[in-house]
């Protein structure tokens, strides 16, 4: 029998030119979302670039396609649901949350301003379309395995989808919760895993080696999905899969690059955090195919 890694790469053969669409329309907002969350820390002073630029092609896969959402009824009981457990890149989850339409884009301009709704980390009492107050590495996690339990025993028809860092697996709160969703067979949940082999300070292998990442979830009882965490049409495909009917969660290893689209942060552990300077924000514009002053266009 075809392993699941097996089928997802078969499928792409299939599917790839049929997402066409779809995958254009999610490579334009993940590219206005990397110019977006620049700006915003440029004008802030402060943020977490590096693991923003990492997930945006994730998250806009998810809020530009995937998640059955309604900012006209953020709270409706049948949405689906995304927590950022790695609560700190809220860069890519507030642009996705505006361009979305949760809040207006003007808002942005607001990012870690005092009296701001968009703090350095997400409050689900301040702003629409957050599910999970996180920060504190290794909590959202749990928190979307019991938002998932809660839907099982519902029989509720909502998918629970938590983006998480790779240096976060680090945390012990994490595989609790792993084991405790292979137990209950949470079919209605998907871990996303942002593999960008960096965290804060070094590489995550040199600071408590993670591999072999995917046989640790299988013995968890997941499935086990790797994925290009910056080719949108496997993500689509990898997503249209995961929200089938199943028995068991799954992960998906996003093999990614900190600080993904901008030349001087990728694959660079000093942009865990940090603002660019005039210069570099220049810079960063050009790689993502931006001047100074457009940088917020659509």
């Amino acid at each position: 029998m075809a392993t699941l890694q097996e089928r997802h790469t078969a499928k792409m053969a299939d599917v790839r030119e049929s997402i066409t669409v779809r995958e254009s329309h999610v490579r334009e907002r993940a590219n206005w979302m990397r110019r977006r969350l620049l700006k915003m820390i440029v004008d802030a002073g402060q943020g977490h670039p590096g693991g923003d630029l990492s997930s945006a092609d994730i998250v806009a896969a998810l809020y530009f396609d995937i998640l059955r959402i309604d900012p006209a009824n953020p709270a409706a009981p049948d949405r689906d649901r995304f927590v950022l457990s790695k609560g700190h890149c809220t860069g890519a989850l507030y642009t996705a949350l505006a361009g979305a339409g949760f809040f207006t884009e003007a808002e942005l301009d607001t990012y870690l301003k005092p009296e701001s709704r968009l703090n350095g980390h997400p409050n689900r009492n301040y702003l629409p379309g957050i599910e999970a107050n996180t920060g504190p590495l290794g909590h959202g996690f749990p928190v979307g395995v019991g938002i998932a339990v809660a839907g099982q025993i519902d029989d509720a028809g909502y998918h629970v989808f938590v983006l998480t860092g790779d240096g976060e697996l680090q945390e012990g709160s994490i595989w609790e919760a792993a084991m405790f969703a292979g137990h209950r067979g949470l079919g209605n949940l998907t871990v996303i895993v942002d593999r960008n082999r960096l965290q804060q300070g070094a590489r995550t292998e040199d600071t408590n080696s993670l591999e072999p990442l995917g046989d640790k979830w299988r013995a968890f009882g997941w499935e086990v999905l790797e994925v290009d965490g910056h080719d949108h049409a496997a993500l689509l495909a990898a997503f249209d899969d995961a929200t089938q009917p199943r028995s068991k969660p799954r992960v998906l290893i996003a093999n990614t690059f900190k600080g993904q689209g901008v030349s001087f942060m990728r694959d660079n552990v000093g942009w865990h955090h940090g603002v660019p300077n005039a210069e570099q924000y220049a810079q960063a514009l050009k790689d993502l195919g931006a001047e100074l002053g457009a940088e917020a266009g659509k």
